[in-house]
């Protein structure tokens, strides 16, 4: 519609004179049918006809009240008014984009909605090629322009009941019917942001604790391609006003906090941390201290939410960026880990077990024996897992070389912690796979220490024996108890031992 639009834009007749001549332009079929068309003049020299403006503007008004056409008329182009009017004009365009218009029904003020679109391209190409400075009213409106079309409050009938982990995995993304529209404001915001003209010291007034805060809201959005947007802006944010960037951290660790305790919903958390991934790369050393906290109160809790597994690999780089920049900080971490380990979740444990092996790469040997005690007891759970992933995954820690010159150093405390659990694995587990790796694992450490491995296994012997002898002398016991409960005669309240009596089974079908 737009390219049959240009094309019947009047051009300048060769025969100009000192004042600007100015043609007639019928938008198409949607104006004639509303009883309004929309003419454009043509600047012949530095100023514009009153009398031309004037029609266009009571033209622009059959469509946009007239509230946001008052002024330099908006539907003008920059390059057709003179340097000095360009803030003016870029103002009344912004005021024009304030009408917020209904993309339910795509029918709906189709010929508003085109020529919104067509301001909103005609104020990106302005902002990405302009030199001059932005003063302080055109950052003023650019903002109110901004909040007038992305801050909204999210219906709960188009919501998900969770975050889209766990069970909820493979939902289908809800997409905005007027991302059309939304992606001309964040394609705007954007450049606004970043262009060079916006200078960060008058615009950190009006791009306040406020507006961030209900940026910050847009990204429990169910469209992906809303929150992919976000969080390029919250970036460029971050990086430009450097008086926020305390608050902007803080307002994130709130939408975790909540996340993680009250509501277990949110669809952005991989996006925020995605974010704070690039955050946490530029941090100085030494890590403040309010760094350290955030990785204790916030990163480290993120691990209980079920539906950890969506945004998994951003909290892992997260937690290993901490670990590389501070490696005291390793054995703080591999505790958190144990802390949320899920015992009851086999999807979420070979999760654990991949996020630990990237942690446990960046370990040196003193963190390592300060929580290897602890570590190895969980990992020996994992070895024995009936689940064949866990396991597995579990045994393939030992295809890590750091890991295993870690285990070398400290084998006098690690194998007598793994090793029951590689003789029940060979002994009684019933996947093929885990029953090769754990022999390969046991060979690992019979040649690691030879003397080691077989007091081990000669210590597992007589635990075992010990436990036959056990597990005899409880039958006895109640062999005895239940020939005495027998014996005693029935009187009274006398408690009696009632032998369960085995009934035939029922014949599933009758003849």
């Amino acid at each position: 519609m737009w390219k049959q639009f240009l094309s019947k834009l009047p051009h300048k007749s060769s025969k100009s004179s000192v004042g600007s001549d100015s043609t007639q332009n019928h938008f198409g079929s949607n104006a004639t049918n509303s009883g309004s068309s929309i003419q454009r003049s043509v600047s012949g020299g530095n100023a514009v006809s009153g009398r031309t403006a004037a029609t266009v503007k009571r033209m622009s008004s059959a469509i946009f009240p007239s509230s946001v056409v008052a002024g330099i008329e908006p539907l003008l182009s920059f390059k057709d008014v003179p340097n000095h009017e360009k803030p003016n004009l870029f103002i009344s365009k912004l005021n024009l984009c304030c009408v917020v218009f209904d993309f339910s029904n795509p029918n709906k003020n189709s010929v508003e909605k085109d020529l919104k679109h067509q301001t909103l391209m005609d104020l990106a190409e302005y902002v990405s090629t302009t030199t001059t400075r932005f003063t302080e009213p055109m950052i003023a409106a650019s903002c109110k322009m901004f909040a007038a079309n992305l801050f909204r409050v999210f219906t709960p009938n188009n919501r998900s009941n969770s975050s889209g982990g766990g069970e909820n995995e493979e939902e289908e993304p809800m997409f905005d019917p007027s991302w059309s529209h939304l992606q001309g404001v964040y394609d705007l915001l954007l450049r606004f942001i970043a262009s060079s003209s916006l200078d960060a010291k008058v615009g950190k007034k009006y791009v306040d604790h406020s507006f961030i805060l209900r940026l910050l809201e847009l990204f429990d959005s169910e469209d992906p391609r809303e929150r992919e947007c976000l969080k390029t802006i919250l970036h460029r944010i971050y990086g430009k006003f450097m008086v926020h960037r305390p608050f902007i951290r803080k307002a994130v660790s709130n939408i975790f906090y909540k996340f993680v305790f009250e509501t277990d919903r949110h669809n952005g958390i991989a996006e925020l941390l995605e974010v704070f991934g690039s955050v946490v790369s530029g941090f100085a050393l030494p890590l403040k201290e309010e760094h350290k906290i955030f990785l204790w109160r916030t990163l480290i809790p993120l691990h209980k939410p079920r539906s950890v597994g969506v945004y998994l690999q951003q909290l892992t780089f997260c937690v290993s960026q901490f670990v590389e920049k501070e490696p005291k900080l390793a054995s703080t971490v591999i505790m958190g880990l144990l802390k949320y380990w899920p015992v009851t979740n086999s999807q979420k444990e070979v999760m654990f077990l991949s996020e630990l092996e990237e942690v446990l790469e960046a370990t040196n040997m003193a963190e390592f024996q300060k929580c290897m005690i602890p570590l190895f007891r969980r990992i020996g759970y994992c070895l024995s897992s009936s689940h064949f992933q866990v396991a597995e995954r579990a045994l393939f820690l030992w295809n890590n070389d750091h890991i295993v010159t870690l285990v070398a150093h400290n084998r006098q405390v690690i194998m007598p912690l793994i090793f029951p659990a590689l003789e029940r694995n060979i002994q009684s587990h019933w996947n093929q796979a885990v029953l090769n790796v754990t022999l390969n694992v046991k060979k690992m450490f019979a040649e690691m220490d030879e003397e080691l491995f077989l007091s081990c296994e000669r210590k597992f012997e007589e635990e075992e024996d010990k436990l036959i002898a056990l597990e005899e002398k409880r039958r006895i016991t109640w062999e005895r108890l239940e020939t005495a409960a027998a014996s005693q005669p029935v009187t009274g309240n006398t408690a009696v031992l009632v032998t369960p009596i085995t009934t035939p089974k029922i014949a599933s079908s009758f003849t």
